[in-house]
């Protein structure tokens, strides 16, 4: 979607006219030397085909070099069966390089908000780091430690901590002596929890300081067979004040325990049991073996071009979610850094206080480590996306007059498969530096993409973004598109690990024989498909299955079409598809992913009844744009107050609507009501995993009253 040229229509011509010179000057050599050419090529290659040759498929990747179908792959590299031998094969192959690091932290200040909340602000230095070597005799040691505890293998042990370096490495340590993981979400409420220690019958758990007095002491008791808390901070080492029959170890302390020696897991061992979001009630355990993993890692390298150990990954999103787990694990099986941080630090940040070496302001993350990778998720990199917009909006009419030049001609130029360098130097160099200035590939999970969002980062961040579609159940392995494919709206072809059927959703009325192209019910097959559900044979027959071949499935509830290509696309999902009271079908996430791109809108939930007749909406308005229409009106108050406000949730409504018309949503798909939500979401609170949407379940309990009102009291 191109940007609106608002200048003289006269020297607008001028400017065509000089690009049109340049580009003609320029386009030969550069394209004999760029490779331009072959890129093109790649990127209208036929991706997948049908094994069957039947539109339903199952569909399997192509070979890059003859075209030829793709047989699945399991393994990365030879031997390297399981995650023991993943970290091994690192540590022996690049034991002095680089593997873990972290921020030093130089010191904490209580900064007080305008709304009267306390927040810990914490000044970082440089990255510290720990090699492949280290790394490795770190986790040997912490297994050995939690050995000593009386954890034995094949025994659930549980981590419920934030993205770190210590949880990588109590991750590789269960990995190494066979003491399958249990992973929680920290967005979880505390009832969801306890069922996931007490289902999985946990005596071992290991945590942070934080996550330890904020989520986990008051449903200790709750927990009967809880004997052991790990508490990965190293201060204080002293932990009074907790139920007797349960003891708490300091990390440190743990690695200074001495067991026997360990036995190695084999492929078809448990490695990790990890509990989903709980979307549609209680959170469900996936059973994710080492093959598994392994498998889904293959798939997910191979789309990664050149990826080797001069690679810098940043790691901020959840390690209990499947997409940040197995980016990192790709990470390591090729020997790369992993530079560790948070939503709150990634970026450079504004000092209100004067500092002694006068700078005025703190450096985030990607400004220090200056990453070439990264896993992002759609919520973030349309806040990235807004406010660039916000401030173009802000600057000068010649400023802003080449901004929108640049950004349409250079959309013109990578829907041809060419780059501009010169853009990207002059006009874009600025924006790039958002995240470090050296990203060369971006992977997108968790959620649909916009077009319009995915094409921005194309633009002004200089460098590809890989859509990628998977589910924990298949080890968050399906598909991701090319990195030289620039088309928008796609997830790309099946991975080699898996293929992909579409099964006909009658209901629906999606079929595979279908015209212009195939759709249906997406179904995932290969080795990445997991194991199933613990302890919910209800839940596996429903939605895995294994074919005459012994291969498993998984039916994903999703609804897909597969272009001529071989690439698919996500077109629907069946638990958002409502159907109102007089016979609309409204998918809810299409709502959503529209309305995302409104500058009013950090985030949004859809919601509708098949008793009533319209969709109604929970909108995290954009603090900065919600409290400037305020001013306007004359409003005045909290942040709370302003949101609470019925003039500015009508004002709100009315901008959203002309952004759902804009979006050419029907008008039954478009909100008709809203209530605004002071409190932002973060990972912390559920924004990485799109888990907003559980509270479509849940929508009726906490939000009962706004529902009861927003539909007339019924």
């Amino acid at each position: 979607m191109k940007l609106k040229e608002d200048m003289n229509p006269l020297l607008l011509q001028v400017f065509r006219s000089v690009v049109w010179v340049y580009s003609v000057i320029t386009f030969l050599p550069w394209y004999l030397l760029s490779g331009a050419g072959a890129n093109l090529d790649r990127a209208r290659r036929v991706k997948a085909r049908s094994v069957s040759g039947r539109p339903a498929g199952p569909y399997r990747a192509t070979n890059h070099e003859d075209g030829s179908q793709q047989k699945l792959v399991s393994s990365l590299h030879p031997g390297v069966d399981t995650l023991d031998k993943v970290m091994e094969h690192g540590a022996a192959r690049f034991p002095e390089r680089n593997c873990l690091g972290t921020r030093e932290v130089l010191s904490e200040e209580d900064e007080l908000q305008p709304n009267g909340k306390v927040f810990k602000k914490v000044i970082l230095g440089e990255y510290q780091w720990m090699s492949y070597e280290e790394t490795y005799q770190a986790a040997v040691c912490f297994g050995s430690g939690l050995a000593a505890l009386g954890q034995r293998p094949q025994c659930n042990i549980a981590i419920f901590c934030e993205t770190r370096a210590e949880w990588m490495i109590a991750a590789q340590a269960c990995f190494i002596y066979n003491f399958p993981l249990v992973t929680l979400y920290s967005t979880l409420g505390g009832a969801a929890i306890a069922h996931g220690l007490n289902e999985t019958e946990i005596t071992h758990i290991i945590t942070s300081k934080d996550l330890l007095h904020s989520r986990l002491k008051d449903i200790l008791l709750e927990v009967p067979r809880l004997q052991h808390i790990i508490v990965v901070d190293s201060k204080p080492t002293s932990w009074p004040g907790f139920p007797r029959g349960i003891m708490v170890h300091n990390m440190d302390a743990v690695q200074e325990l001495v067991a026997v020696a360990r036995r190695r897991p084999v492929p078809s061992d448990i490695a990790v049991i990890m509990y989903t979001s709980g979307s549609t009630g209680i959170p469900k355990g996936v059973m994710i073996s080492h093959s598994n993993i392994i498998a889904g890692v293959t798939g997910m390298a191979e789309r990664i071009p050149d990826l080797d150990e001069t690679d810098t990954y940043i790691g901020y999103l959840p390690l209990a979610h499947v997409l940040e787990l197995s980016a990192e694990m790709v990470c390591i099986s090729h020997g790369c850094c992993i530079g560790y941080s948070s939503p709150q630090t990634l970026a450079d940040q504004r000092d209100s206080k004067p500092r002694l070496n006068n700078t005025c302001g703190i450096k985030g993350d990607t400004s220090v480590l200056k990453p070439t990778l990264m896993a992002a998720v759609p919520e973030i990199m349309d806040r990235i996306y807004k406010n660039v917009m916000t401030k173009v909006e802000e600057m000068s009419s010649v400023q802003r007059t080449l901004f929108v030049l640049a950004y349409n001609y250079k959309m013109e130029q990578i829907t041809k498969g060419y780059k501009t360098p010169l853009c990207d130097s002059l006009v874009f160099r600025k924006v790039r530096s958002l995240l470090g200035g050296h990203m060369r590939v971006l992977l997108s999970g968790g959620a649909p993409l916009s077009a319009a969002t995915q094409r921005f980062m194309n633009i002004c961040l200089c460098c590809p973004v890989g859509q990628g579609y998977g589910l924990t159940e298949t080890c968050g392995a399906g598909t991701i598109s090319e990195m030289w494919d620039y088309s928008t709206g796609r997830v790309g072809a099946p991975l080699i690990c898996s293929e992909i059927t579409l099964k006909d959703w009658e209901e629906g009325g999606y079929y595979s024989t279908d015209k212009p192209h195939p759709r249906g019910e997406i179904v995932i097959g290969g080795p990445n498909v997991t194991m199933g559900y613990y302890k919910n044979e209800v839940k596996n027959r429903e939605d895995f299955f294994v074919d005459s071949n012994g291969q498993r499935w998984f039916c994903t509830g999703d609804i897909g079409e597969f272009h001529p290509d071989g690439c698919l696309k996500i077109i629907d999902r069946k638990k958002d598809l409502v159907k109102l009271q007089a016979g609309e079908y409204v998918s809810l996430g299409k709502v959503e992913a529209m309305l995302k791109n409104c500058p009013f809108v950090d985030n949004i939930c859809a919601y509708a009844n098949s008793d009533q007749s319209y969709v109604i909406g929970f909108v995290v308005p954009n603090q900065k744009q919600l409290m400037a229409l305020a001013e306007q009106r004359g409003l005045r108050g909290s942040w709370e107050e302003i949101c609470n406000n019925p003039d500015m949730e009508r004002d709100v409504l009315h901008i959203i609507t002309e952004a759902a018309l804009s979006a050419k949503l029907e008008r039954f798909e478009i909100p008709r009501k809203i209530r605004l939500s002071a409190e932002p979401w973060t990972p912390e609170t559920g924004l990485v995993t799109d888990a907003f949407k559980l509270k479509r379940k849940e929508l009726k309990s906490h939000y009962q009253e706004d529902i009861e009102r927003m539909y007339g009291g019924k």
